[in-house]
């Protein structure tokens, strides 16, 4: 996958119940199955487990792919049903049972697989159509099979030099196509329906990221990309892994002309759907998520850490996405009574380390959905240096009575923990330009006191108050701030 695992986002999948019946729900694995439950004694194989010619028509009838159903002609039906008998295969639906001579046909009789679908569990039928996925994205990368004869030498073997095939480059190709996908679709960033525009997908991996406007050479590999990738994606398609709108018939027409296609829409009218969309299913997130696993990525689960402890929630967590960090945080607090909740996240707030600060805003926002009862844990912390800050605030905003007011060591010791854990958060956003904006302006003489709070990030904090305050004054004091917290901390 083209993604390190650093950057990976964690993904909320479907239950397992839920992925295993949209998995029997896919077009090409429900065909499959039911030309294993066709298959008998008197169906004939070749040499490599394919149907025969002569089985091919009476396997499209059982599929209903006959005299133009679903559209099809003869020849579709038969290469539909050929498919369909190749999943099945591979898949261990049906077991081929080779010839006893070398001019007859082989046999075939039911895989053990084809009882798991009704007697096994969903991870049994998920493992099945990760078999079926395995299937059709080979057979996605490779070239036409008209090409393929054609590049076939006297002895039997595939010239790829003249085929311009190279095996291993298409598949990874299509790795990196499907991880950026993944990508998107994890991280929020596709549209509003999930769906992702062909032309950026393809773009993604052809112009580099520091390409100002593209050259026409680039434009050109962008198309030819989107081209191979509409084809693949019709494959990937009745597997259940994407929803897929093609590529304009109309456009398709320009394939044979001198002017590529548009990496992207420039004019704001055009209807950026006509060059292709494609989206990713809950069933596809779980199979691309489970190859980039058997590849060693660390692609993780939102759930992954229910059955951890605090520390593991909170040092966890500190990278999610804040929507992720909420969905994690609720599955752990489900599986626990809330006063040890609220005792076991406060424990794991603690320290001086550089993510500690980060540690105690996703503790703060775990303790924001513990009810009532968890308030004598917060009250056991309310001397704590670190902790008796959002202790506090935590008291107040549930309606607590008799809580001690805060010293003025303890508030600037929280507000410099609260925007460091900004900074590892989100970096130097806006909504922290505007934070920084409001201290500054409310308290006169914040810097003169912040520099001699006693926080290991202090200095750090008031160089980026420096970085992110529009007014130069403003902004040449907490740099000045800054260096007598370094020279103090020196």
């Amino acid at each position: 996958m083209s993604e390190s695992p650093a950057t990976l986002p964690p993904v909320l999948l479907h239950s397992e119940a839920e992925l295993a019946r949209d998995a029997l729900a896919t077009p090409l694995l429900a065909r499959a199955v039911r030309l294993a439950r066709w298959a008998g004694p008197e169906t004939r194989v070749g040499a490599g487990g394919e149907l025969v010619d002569e089985q091919l028509p009476a396997a499209a009838a059982e599929l209903g792919l006959t005299d133009g159903a679903e559209g099809a002609d003869e020849g579709d039906a038969a290469a539909f049903a050929s498919e369909a008998w190749r999943v099945a295969v591979d898949t261990g639906l049906v077991e081929v049972q080779d010839a006893d001579s070398d001019d007859a046909d082989g046999s075939v009789a039911a895989g053990e697989e084809l009882a798991q679908l009704t007697s096994g569990g969903p991870q049994d039928v998920l493992g099945i159509w990760l078999l079926a996925l395995e299937t059709v994205f080979a057979d996605a990368t490779v070239p036409d099979l008209e090409d393929l004869v054609d590049a076939i030498e006297d002895g039997g073997e595939i010239d790829f030099e003249a085929l311009g095939w190279d095996p291993q480059g298409e598949s990874d190709f299509l790795e990196g196509v499907l991880g950026n996908l993944y990508l998107l679709t994890a991280g929020g960033s596709a549209g509003d329906d999930g769906a992702v525009p062909l032309p950026a997908l393809a773009a993604s991996m052809i112009v580099p990221d520091d390409m100002g406007e593209p050259t026409d050479d680039v434009l050109e590999q962008v198309s030819d990309a989107m081209m191979r990738l509409d084809d693949q994606f019709r494959m990937l398609e009745p597997i259940g892994l994407v929803e897929y709108q093609p590529v304009d018939e109309a456009l398709m027409a320009d394939i044979d002309s001198e002017e590529p296609l548009p990496a992207a829409a420039d004019d704001e009218d055009e209807d950026v759907t006509r060059y292709g969309m494609v989206r990713l299913t809950p069933l596809g997130l779980y199979g691309i998520r489970a190859r980039m696993l058997e590849a060693g990525l660390d692609a993780p689960a939102v759930g992954d850490l229910a059955d951890k402890g605090a520390d593991t929630l909170l040092d966890g967590t500190a990278a999610f996405p804040q929507g992720a960090a909420q969905a994690e945080i609720v599955q752990w607090l489900a599986r626990r009574e809330p006063l040890g909740a609220a005792r076991e996240l406060l424990a794991a707030a603690r320290g001086g380390d550089e993510g500690a600060p980060l540690r105690r805003l996703r503790c703060q926002q775990a303790l924001s959905l513990v009810g009532g009862s968890a308030e004598p844990a917060l009250r056991d912390v309310l001397d704590d240096p670190e902790l008796g800050g959002l202790a506090r605030v935590w008291l107040a905003e549930h309606g607590a009575a008799d809580v001690p007011a805060p010293s003025q060591e303890m508030v600037f010791w929280l507000t410099i923990d609260t925007i460091a854990a900004q900074l590892a958060a989100e970096g130097n956003s806006e909504e922290l330009q505007g934070l920084v904006e409001g201290l500054a302006a409310q308290h006169s003489g914040f810097f003169a006191a912040a520099w001699r709070v006693d926080h290991p990030a202090t200095a750090d904090v008031l160089e980026a108050m420096g970085r992110l305050h529009p007014d130069k004054r403003v902004a040449k004091e907490a740099r000045k701030a800054a260096f007598k917290a370094r020279s103090q901390q020196a």
